[in-house]
């Protein structure tokens, strides 16, 4: 059976995204992520999260494949990348909570509530907000 990833709310190392991203990843290489999320692997919120920790998403791919935690994962990311400290983390977690909240990628947030039938669901102000209602954790 096919599903979705986990929140983009859960947490590794005090940053947000991240497990999400290595969830998709194991779950991919099962055969059991939804249908709906392959063409996007390794882009958007994935490609940004890790250019931010500074390594590759192929590289951090066969990383998470090779097996391990989502912390011994994010500190390969630190010693292959960047180390991050607290501000970082803060700076990431904020940017991210806001995508979608009266920036470039407001149009694409109006575009998804649409397709997905919440566009007059105005308590979905960003992309993770939308996250979690179209994947089902809230109605």
């Amino acid at each position: 059976m096919s599903t979705t990833p986990i929140s983009p709310y859960q947490q590794t190392g005090g940053m947000i995204y991240f497990a999400r991203m290595l969830d998709k990843i194991r779950k991919h290489h099962r055969g059991k992520l939804r249908d709906d999320f392959h063409a996007n692997l390794g882009k958007g919120f994935d490609d940004r999260c890790a250019g931010f920790l500074r390594v590759s998403y192929e590289k951090l791919r066969e990383r998470v494949l090779q097996g391990g935690s989502d912390e011994e994962i994010l500190r390969w990311c630190f010693d292959t990348g960047r180390e991050l400290d607290a501000n970082d983390i803060l700076i990431w977690n904020e940017f991210l909570r806001k995508r979608g909240w009266q920036d470039e990628v407001s149009g694409t947030l109006a575009e998804r509530k649409r397709e997905s039938g919440f566009e007059n669901r105005s308590e979905i102000r960003t992309m993770l907000e939308y996250f979690e209602y179209d994947e089902g954790r809230k109605v």
